[in-house]
């Protein structure tokens, strides 16, 4: 949506408030958000707090892309939700104009939008008045990554705006918040630093992944694998051939969904003089993940060198195989029929063809010629 300067009230407010004194509860909270910036887990608790020190319901933590609205952080679990729909309601012109004027302290509605906007904006009378909510104090502060951290707090529009005290004991609190926010993105950044330069030394290419699988940092060997076998497109890592890409992109946006907490692997088909490479992703859950950086998964690439058949155990490990599709997997591309290799394993060829049929689904391909030149080393042919 494009944001008109006549649209947005002439004079912010708030702009010329000072920062205050801050009291012992202050103190405290400050002693708090700088936690939270080594440990991300603790930046609800956090939140809880400033929405107490500021008078407020609510508060949330957002992270933005742009206007992409990446990670969000709340008081509760409820909160969260009404935040989520606030964010994608049509026309939310709120929180837009806020991430437009960029001001180094909180503002108010009244600094983004006007009274009468108030009183019409389906935003204000049709979802936050009649769920007790519409006015609220927000600030932003930019992070090393290029996003846009927002502070924000929420109660009844009943209760009337944020007064002037209130605003500049928060502009006492805000240089902290920002602080903590630029630390926590340095941490992470360190912490995706030293995943990769780990991997690196191991001989592994890889990389760390965002939301929908945008780099955030890749070491050297995997970089090298650019452009002929990965690409570093704008909104996410991708990979050259079709086949390959089709299957990285399922797999981020199932695991961006959290239906899928296993490893993902996907085969690249050989290219020339260049071998087979099996792509593991793998999600990054739990306090690993951080806001401020939004690192989603580790991608980790090995190249399939070997021209003798793996053992059943490496064919396991580079395709999430159980080990009974890796043991009929081994056998098939030692050579063996479906139906030999049933024999061999104790199972009836019917099973064996279900069993195999699993085998091409996790492993991409579609007959097998190409599951013996894939596990082989050599190159897929269509």
């Amino acid at each position: 949506m494009t944001i008109h300067p006549r649209s947005i009230p002439p004079i912010l407010r708030s702009a010329s408030i000072e920062p205050a004194a801050l009291s012992p509860q202050g103190e405290a909270l400050i002693d708090r958000i700088y936690e939270a910036a080594a440990l991300p887990e603790l930046w609800r608790e956090v939140l809880v707090g400033l929405a107490r020190f500021a008078g407020a319901q609510e508060a949330v933590l957002i992270v933005s892309t742009g206007t992409q609205y990446r990670d969000v952080v709340t008081t509760s679990p409820e909160f969260d939700a009404l935040v989520s729909d606030h964010l994608r309601f049509p026309g939310n012109v709120r929180t837009e104009r806020l991430l437009e004027l960029r001001h180094p302290g909180f503002l108010i509605d009244l600094d983004v939008v006007t009274e009468e906007e108030i009183a019409t904006l389906p935003l204000y009378q049709d979802f936050l008045i009649p769920r007790g909510y519409g006015a609220g104090t927000a600030t932003t502060v930019m992070v090393p990554s290029g996003d846009s951290v927002i502070v924000h707090c929420e109660r009844a529009r009943a209760e009337g705006d944020f007064d002037p005290q209130t605003l500049a004991t928060l502009n006492g609190l805000r240089p902290h918040l920002a602080r903590a926010a630029l630390l926590s993105a340095r941490l992470e950044m360190e912490r995706v630093a030293t995943t990769t330069r780990t991997l690196e030394a191991l001989g592994l290419p890889a990389a760390v992944l965002g939301s929908g699988g945008r780099v955030i940092g890749a070491n050297p060997s995997l970089v090298a694998m650019m452009p002929h076998t990965l690409s570093d497109q704008p909104s996410r890592l991708a990979v050259v051939d079709p086949a390959a890409d089709r299957l990285l992109r399922e797999a981020l946006t199932r695991s961006g969904q959290g239906s899928e907490r296993a490893v993902r692997s996907i085969p690249i088909a050989a290219s020339g003089e260049r071998p087979p490479v099996i792509l593991h992703l793998v999600p990054i859950r739990g306090a690993a993940h951080d806001v401020f950086t939004g690192a989603r998964f580790v991608l980790i690439a090995t190249p399939v060198t070997a021209q003798d058949v793996p053992s059943a155990d490496v064919v396991q490990g580079l395709f999430d195989l159980t080990p009974g599709e890796a043991r009929l997997a081994t056998l098939i591309a030692a050579g063996d029929a479906p139906a030999p290799a049933a024999a061999k394993l104790g199972i009836t060829p019917s099973t064996a063809r279900s069993v195999l049929k699993r085998v091409f689904q996790k492993t991409g391909v579609s007959r097998q010629a190409e599951l013996v030149g894939l596990l082989a080393g050599r190159a897929l042919r269509e």
